[in-house]
């Protein structure tokens, strides 16, 4: 994902044993050129490094001094001969090089405008580039697309992407986007259906806005789609404490039921199951999580979308490895968000380990409001507060609560930081960061070693 707004083709990683790793390249490294040409995307690249000859210009990072300056790297010239299908081995900070196309609406929903000032920088940039949608699936409103962009996607036949849709009512997508240009939404599908481009789509749910008649139209125009839309998830919309006014109002019971009936009636009629609600959705609605099959292929995970479901399923498998026993006592504390803890409370009763005292500690989220509920918006700050007054002998985090490849929260405190704290209370428990958040495994490891 990339971090911020920014041009330049900026090495992130090395991988090990490769083409770039024998040239002694390193984080931090820009690549200035590559047979020549300075491409504008990692798709442009894929093409280019296909050859069997490349040439790359590099501008090496900045050597620090031992007095805390630093100089200014080299350039340097590589001519490297290799395989057709071979890779350089080089990750970037942005799979776009040319800068990311930001995102030219102010939506009334718009989680990244409910945040305070203060927090780092990666967090306030709007990213509605079509390229990083094909890439790493995030979603497009299609307001900032030109000709050039239409006549690359078709040439290049790059699909799927990920397109917030909300309504197909013009005129109140334009109120709800506050751009003009929100309204052609159906020209935009109507495009991508022309040059065949398949999408996945995305309704912010806003009560009282578009749901119920809206939601049903927008249902009713997005049929005429259906060769071309392979899933469509509708999410609630998220308010944080520093929303300004009271246009956004939170789901109920009854509208959260109407949602996900809706969605049943559509992929009635279509024959096809394409429509999806959140798992926030089917908590509000006080239902069952539906089983696996409804999810498909788990497309929308990201969107909230069947998270619950895989944890479920995952946990179930996992209860036949719990050990019966451990050699010697243990306490694990699990700190996550209200859906979170909801959900491990109901596995915490299904664990039987003697010697083993495992507690859910759900962290309420005063940073951003207890309107919040998810484990990936909480904070330092919010776990420091938890852990008041608390024993701890081994903590689980899941890694969603973290800037990606660290160890910092949203509001910038970092895991050294609540160590810190605790080892001033006379504690030092070893923490345990769950990188994949939708399986059980990590944790059935933590659970089993005496």
């Amino acid at each position: 994902m990339c971090a911020k707004i920014q041009k330049g083709m900026i090495v992130s990683e090395v991988r090990p044993d490769s083409i770039a790793d024998e040239l002694g390249l390193s984080k931090g490294d820009i690549i200035l050129s590559v047979n020549g040409i300075q491409p504008k995307d990692i798709i442009e690249l894929s093409f280019i490094v296909q050859d069997e000859n490349i040439n790359l210009a590099v501008k090496k990072a900045p050597i620090l001094q031992e007095d805390g300056t630093s100089l200014p790297g080299e350039v340097e010239l590589f001519e490297i001969e290799k395989d057709e299908e071979e890779d350089l081995g080089i990750d970037f900070e942005c799979a776009v090089f040319d800068g990311i196309k930001p995102c030219l609406n102010k939506c009334i929903f718009c989680f990244v405008d409910q945040q305070p000032k203060g927090l780092r920088e990666s967090l306030y940039v709007k990213d509605d580039d079509w390229r990083t949608s094909y890439l790493q699936g995030t979603y497009i409103t299609g307001t900032n697309l030109k000709e050039e962009d239409w006549q690359r996607m078709e040439a290049l036949r790059l699909s799927p992407l990920y397109v917030s849709i909300h309504t197909t009512n013009p005129d109140l997508r334009v109120k709800m986007l506050n751009n003009k240009r929100a309204g052609e939404i159906l020209q935009i599908l109507d495009r991508f259906k022309k040059i065949g481009v398949e999408i996945h789509g995305q309704i912010v749910l806003c009560p009282e806005i578009n749901d119920g008649e809206e939601l049903c139209r927008t249902l009713s125009d997005l049929k005429k789609y259906k060769k071309i839309l392979k899933s469509l998830a509708v999410v609630p919309v998220g308010v944080s404490k520093y929303r300004e006014g009271d246009l956004l109002k939170p789901l109920t019971k009854e509208n959260a039921n109407k949602i996900i009936d809706m969605l049943d009636e559509f992929n009635t009629s279509l024959k096809k199951h394409i429509g999806m609600a959140s798992d926030e959705i089917f908590l509000t609605a006080g239902r069952e999580i539906p089983d696996k099959k409804y999810y498909g292929d788990f497309v929308q995970i990201e969107d909230g979308v069947g998270s619950i479901r895989l944890l479920e399923d995952s946990f179930q498998k996992c209860k036949k490895k719990f050990k019966k026993r451990l050699k010697n006592k243990k306490k694990v504390s699990l700190l996550t968000g209200t859906y979170g803890a909801w959900l491990f409370s109901k596995f915490k009763k299904e664990i039987n380990i003697e010697n083993l005292e495992f507690e859910v500690i759900e962290v309420k989220n005063e940073f951003f409001g207890d309107k919040i509920s998810v484990a990936g918006l909480i904070t330092g700050s919010d776990i420091l507060k938890t852990i008041q007054n608390k024993e701890f002998e081994h903590i689980i985090i899941p890694s969603v609560m973290l800037k990606e490849g660290s160890s910092e929260f949203l509001d910038g405190i970092k895991i050294s930081d609540i160590e810190k704290a605790l080892k001033e209370r006379g504690q030092e428990p070893v923490f345990h960061i769950i990188s994949d958040c939708y399986n059980f495994d990590e944790i059935l490891t933590i659970l089993n070693e005496s």
